[in-house]
């Protein structure tokens, strides 16, 4: 589904550039989710942006369904962490929701029914006629979310979407991820900071180093399912892996010794 080849990225030139990616290699199979973390200011929203094509990157490739993007592709969508700036406050949910659809070529009625299935989908279905300033935080980063499943894209792209919500409202909104892939098999990258997050939802968890951002570990998660936010994270496994991945984020990929069926690192960069 996503392949990045070498992918670099230098913000200015001269004395005052910024190089905030150093080469990053990532393949994402269809249907997989996976977790992007790493220091605060690493480049993983640049990451993101190159990957949606709205940023150019300096050097490398980025290829979905193995065509070059060179512009955002018609088959993706992007969830934003603002939420509350991401939707238009005079339209209402439903039409929020059903605005990228018109991309899509559907008529009306279609974007109206696609639209309550993907509010639906989240819940949200009483609130279709409300307007966004009218809904919590939570709420509105639902309707955000289903304005991607209306799209309906091959690939979503996630940037730290519930960085500004409340710890109860961030499970519920986990949890609703999960539900989605699992019913869609939808391809998802999410970019986040928490790293119980990252581990809580993802298949894999890719690290990334301090700018000029590289790729230090690549980590298959292989946790039990259904997850649950209780259960899941009282495992030991959970508690294992999390450790890993604060050790690498923090600098320290000091391994120990870890049964394959927990976690398997399938790349780690020694530089």
């Amino acid at each position: 589904m996503l392949d990045v080849v070498n992918l670099t990225h230098t913000y200015g030139s001269g004395p005052d550039a910024h190089r905030a990616l150093g080469g990053i290699d990532l393949n994402v199979p269809e249907g997989q989710l996976v977790c992007v973390v790493g220091p605060s200011g690493c480049g993983k929203s640049t990451l993101l942006r190159s990957i949606a094509g709205l940023v150019r990157p300096t050097g490398g490739e980025v290829r979905v369904k193995g065509r070059p993007v060179t512009a955002t592709p018609d088959d993706l969508a992007v969830v934003f962490q603002d939420y509350s700036r991401s939707l238009f406050p005079w339209m209402s949910v439903r039409d929020n929701v059903a605005l990228p659809l018109r991309r899509r070529g559907l008529d009306r009625a279609a974007r109206r029914t696609a639209a309550a299935e993907a509010l639906a989908a989240v819940g949200l279905e009483i609130a279709a006629a409300k307007y966004p300033w009218q809904l919590s935080g939570g709420m509105q980063q639902r309707v955000a979310i289903a304005r991607a499943l209306a799209y309906r894209p091959s690939l979503l792209l996630m940037d730290e979407p519930f960085g500004s919500v409340d710890a109860q409202t961030r499970e519920d909104l986990e949890d609703l991820v999960l539900a989605v892939r699992g019913h869609h098999r939808m391809t998802i990258v999410l970019i986040t900071h928490d790293i119980d997050e990252s581990v809580y939802v993802g298949d894999r968890v890719v690290v990334l180093t301090k700018a000029p951002a590289v790729v230090a570990a690549d980590l298959r998660v292989d946790l039990p399912g259904p997850r649950d936010q209780i259960g899941t994270r009282e495992l030991p496994a959970f508690v294992h892996l999390r450790s890993e991945v604060s050790r690498l984020v923090r600098g320290r990929p000091e391994f120990s010794m870890t049964p394959p069926h927990m976690m398997t690192p399938s790349h780690i960069n020694k530089e």
